[in-house]
């Protein structure tokens, strides 16, 4: 079975064709990093343009790569929400217009799920895991039983943490995407004394949300401690010249432990309420999982908890079709393909 996966749900457009050996024939993806660097955040109407301009020369691409014609492929898999509508829309009525005129499956994919999937295409593992989905545009801790069986104990409630490493990064002055900006410099910080920033709905000591997650006061206490010592409003279309480079590194180094501090509040909340003794792996999947720091940590965490903590390989954690292509692959194994009249989902939770 060769499934060919697309995903344009957010800044990356891309196609991959996997198989149900795990083996990934081809893999093609195009970054719109340099497109969106400049307004410091991803503009839709500019990513949606891009698919629309690049989808067709990558799934060429992709079939020259794995040696394959369209006719070989068995389904066609694409994310159907949730993410940017318009670049969701451009990936999936390629997928459903080549299963139209090939007569093979039409596979609707939700992006959370082919994340949450991801382990099984890489590493030797069954069903029930834990999962902490950290990206730009998600943040949930999840158990995941079985394909399409999940069970959610928290999420964001407004930020995720990917989005929260951006804005504080376009704060400080730092290029886009701003995760790898702020774990560089945060190396050679002090993240002990130098700042401490709160924890929401944990220092409020928040029982109703005990699993959940609320970075939005963490980002305005950092623009406020930005204020101060600029001794000015902070100003969006500017970068804050006052800050030298060692605040600059020590704010990097204090917001990535407090994260850390969060996620782990998090899942020590979690552990404590819910009967998971028959759990042996929490996998870490999206695009924050290649922080190594947050990593490194919840390593050392998940042996203090009895937890194999594992993450797919990087270039697998960000956003990726080969994700897509998998979670098609297990899909039609499953359940089938989906009706061509399916509709694209700008939200799509998986629970």
């Amino acid at each position: 079975m060769k499934i060919l996966g697309i995903e344009s749900s957010c800044d990356e457009t891309a196609v991959a064709i996997v198989d149900n050996g795990k083996n990934i024939l081809s893999h093609v993806i195009n970054s719109q990093i340099e497109i969106h660097q400049e307004f410091g955040g991803v503009v839709p109407e500019l990513a949606a343009r891009s698919h629309g301009e690049l989808i067709d020369k990558l799934i060429i691409k992709a079939l020259k790569q794995a040696n394959l014609e369209l006719s070989q492929i068995d389904g066609f898999a694409a994310t159907s929400g949730p993410g940017l509508i318009g670049g969701i829309i451009v990936g999936m009525m390629a997928a459903k217009t080549l299963a139209s005129i090939y007569k093979k499956p039409f596979l609707a994919i939700n992006h959370l799920e082919a994340h949450a999937l991801t382990v099984r295409l890489t590493n030797e593992i069954k069903f029930p895991y834990l999962i902490l989905l950290i990206s730009g545009g998600h943040c949930q801790i999840l158990l995941c039983k079985g394909l399409n069986n999940y069970q959610k104990f928290g999420e964001t409630i407004d930020d995720a943490i990917g989005e929260a490493f951006d804005k504080v990064a376009q704060m400080l002055g730092l290029k886009y995407p701003g995760g790898p900006e702020i774990e560089k410099l945060a190396k050679s910080g002090n993240e002990e004394g130098a700042f401490k920033f709160p924890k929401p709905l944990i220092d409020q000591k928040n029982h109703n949300h005990l699993y959940d997650f609320s970075l939005s006061g963490l980002k305005t206490a950092i623009r406020r401690k930005i204020e101060i010592i600029a001794g000015e409003e902070f100003n969006h279309n500017t970068t804050p010249s006052k800050l030298t480079e060692l605040q600059i590194k020590d704010i990097c180094a204090s917001f990535q432990k407090t994260i850390l501090e969060i996620i782990i509040n998090r899942l020590d909340n979690v552990l404590q309420d819910f009967d998971l003794q028959n759990i042996e792996n929490l996998v870490i999947a999206g695009g924050v999982a290649a922080n190594q720091y947050i990593f490194e940590h919840l390593q050392n965490w998940g042996k203090k908890n009895n937890l194999n903590i594992i993450v797919p390989p990087i270039k697998l954690c960000t956003d990726n079709a080969a994700m897509i292509a998998w979670c098609g692959v297990e899909k039609l194994k499953e359940q089938g393909g989906d009706n061509l009249n399916f509709m694209p989902k700008a939200r799509w939770e998986l629970t």
